[in-house]
C-alpha cells in the first residue's frame, strides 16, 4: 500500500512540474490520470488501490462540495449581463431538454432501466466540463464570447443538475437499489432544507468575511482558509440539520458571491479551487483504476450506443433548439453543441451511484456513465485543438470579408467554471 501511495504522490508531483508542457501536446489532466489509474490497476490490482467506502465517500463529497461552491461563488451578474439571455437559454432550456431527451433514450435503449434509473442517466450525463476542452478554452483564436459561454454553462449546470441526481438516486435506492433511503419524498425535503439553509449561511458568511477584511481583523491568506472551511461547513451542517449538503454548498456559493455584488474575489476562492483541483485529479485516478475496469466487465453495445448519442444527438439537439433566435450562426451553434464534454461531475455522480446503490442496480447505470465519460475524454481531448483552430479561422475569414460574426469578441470579465484561464 505504501508503494501505491508513493506512486500516486509521485504522479501528482510530476504533473505539477510539467502540466503546461504536457498541455502543449493536447494531453489534459483527465487523460493522463485516467490512463495512470488504469495502469495502476493492472500493475497492483483493484484490492490494493480501492480505499475504504468511507474514504471514497469523503473524497467524492469533498470534491463535489468545493467544486459547486467555487463555481457558484465567483459569479458576477454584472459581468454576465451582456450575454445573460444566452446563458439562460442554455441552462433553463437546453439543460432540461438534454435531461429529458437523455431519460427517454435511456428508457428505450438501455436494458433493465427503470424510470428512476433512466432519469439518473439523463441527469448525471447532462452537466458539462469545460476543462476537458482546455486547449480550446485557452486558444485566443476562439472569440472570448464563445469561450465564456461554454465556461459559464459548465460552471452552473452541475449545480442545477445535482438536486435531480440526488432525487433519482433516492428513488432508485428506495425501489430496491440500496438500503437506508427514505425515497423521493424524503429527498425533496432534504433539497428544500438545503436550499433555504445554504442561502442563509452563504449570505451571512459573505457579509462576515467582507466586514472582517474591511476592519483588518484578518488578511487575505487567512480569509482564503476560512472560505475553504466554509464550503465544507455548508455541506456538513446542512446534513446535520437534515438537508442536502450539495445543494446547500451550491446555493451558499451563490449567496456568498452575492454578498460581494460582483462575485467573490478570485484570491478568496484560489485556495478552495486549488484544493478541489488536487482532489479532482485523485477522482480521475480512481475513475481509471476502479470504475473503468469494473465497467468494462459489464459493458454492452447499448451502453456504447448511448454514450455516442449522449455526446451528439442528446447534447447537440437541445442546444440547437435552445439557441433558436439567439442570432448565433449555424457554425457557432454546432461548435457550442459539440463542446459539451462529460467530465468531473459525471464521474462523481457515478461514484455516488457505486457507493449508494446495491451492486445489481449500479451495474445497470454505471457502465453507461463510464463509457460516456471515457469517450468524451478521448473525443473532446483530441478535437479540442483542431476544431478551435478551424472555428477561429472561419471567424477571422468572416471578419476579413466585412461580415459581423455573432461570435464577435466581448471583454472577458471573469470566467466561471473549472477550465484553465487563458494564459494559465
Amino acid at each position: 500500500m505504501d508503494a501505491v501511495f508513493s506512486l500516486i504522490l509521485l504522479l501528482l508531483f510530476a504533473w505539477g512540474l510539467c502540466a503546461q508542457k504536457v498541455a502543449r501536446v493536447e494531453l489534459t489532466a483527465p487523460v493522463v490520470f485516467v490512463a495512470a489509474g488504469f495502469l495502476l490497476h493492472h500493475g497492483f490490482g483493484t484490492e490494493e488501490l480501492v480505499p475504504s467506502p468511507a474514504t471514497v465517500r469523503t473524497l467524492v463529497e469533498t470534491t463535489l462540495t468545493w467544486v459547486l461552491f467555487t463555481d457558484a461563488a465567483r459569479l458576477s451578474l454584472r459581468s454576465l449581463r451582456p450575454d445573460l439571455g444566452l446563458y439562460a437559454r442554455l441552462l433553463l432550456i437546453g439543460l432540461p431538454l438534454c435531461i429529458g431527451l437523455g431519460t427517454l433514450v435511456a428508457l428505450g435503449l438501455v436494458p433493465g432501466v427503470s424510470g428512476w434509473a433512466a432519469l439518473y442517466l439523463g441527469t448525471a450525463l447532462a452537466p458539462t466540463d469545460a476543462a476537458l476542452g482546455a486547449s480550446m478554452m485557452n486558444n485566443p483564436v476562439v472569440p472570448a464570447r464563445i469561450r465564456r459561454t461554454i465556461n459559464v454553462e459548465s460552471g452552473l449546470n452541475d449545480g442545477i443538475a445535482t438536486p435531480v441526481v440526488v432525487l433519482s438516486l433516492a428513488g432508485l435506492a428506495a425501489a430496491g437499489g440500496g438500503a437506508g433511503h427514505e425515497g423521493a419524498g424524503g429527498a425533496l425535503v432534504e433539497l428544500l432544507i438545503g436550499l433555504v439553509y445554504g442561502a442563509a449561511i452563504g449570505l451571512v458568511s459573505g457579509l462576515l468575511v467582507r466586514s472582517a477584511l474591511r476592519r483588518s481583523w484578518t488578511v487575505e491568506s487567512s480569509a482564503g482558509a476560512a472560505v475553504l472551511a466554509l464550503a465544507l461547513l455548508c455541506y456538513t451542517s446542512a446534513i446535520a440539520l437534515g438537508g442536502n449538503g450539495f445543494v446547500a454548498a451550491f446555493v451558499a456559493g451563490l449567496a456568498f458571491g452575492t454578498a460581494y455584488g460582483e462575485g467573490a474575489p478570485e484570491w478568496q476562492l484560489a485556495f478552495v479551487e486549488q484544493s478541489a483541483s488536487v482532489l479532482s485529479l485523485l477522482v480521475w485516478l480512481m475513475f481509471g483504476a476502479v470504475m473503468l475496469p469494473a465497467a468494462l466487465e459489464h459493458l454492452t453495445w447499448q451502453a456504447v450506443c448511448y454514450a455516442v448519442l449522449s455526446l451528439t444527438v442528446i447534447r447537440m439537439v437541445p442546444v440547437a433548439l435552445a439557441l433558436l433566435g439567439s442570432g448565433l450562426d449555424r457554425r457557432t451553434v454546432l461548435f457550442v453543441g459539440w463542446f459539451g464534454p462529460r467530465g468531473l461531475a459525471s464521474v462523481i455522480f457515478g461514484l455516488l451511484a457505486v457507493e449508494g446503490l446495491a451492486p445489481a442496480a449500479a451495474r445497470v447505470v454505471v457502465p453507461v456513465v463510464v463509457c460516456t465519460v471515457l469517450l468524451s475524454v478521448v473525443a473532446h481531448g483530441l478535437t479540442s485543438g483542431p476544431l478551435a483552430r478551424w472555428y477561429g479561422s472561419a471567424v477571422r475569414q468572416d471578419a476579413g470579408a466585412g461580415r459581423r460574426s455573432p461570435a464577435d469578441e466581448l471583454p472577458v470579465r471573469g470566467l466561471a467554471g473549472r477550465a484553465p484561464r487563458p494564459g494559465a
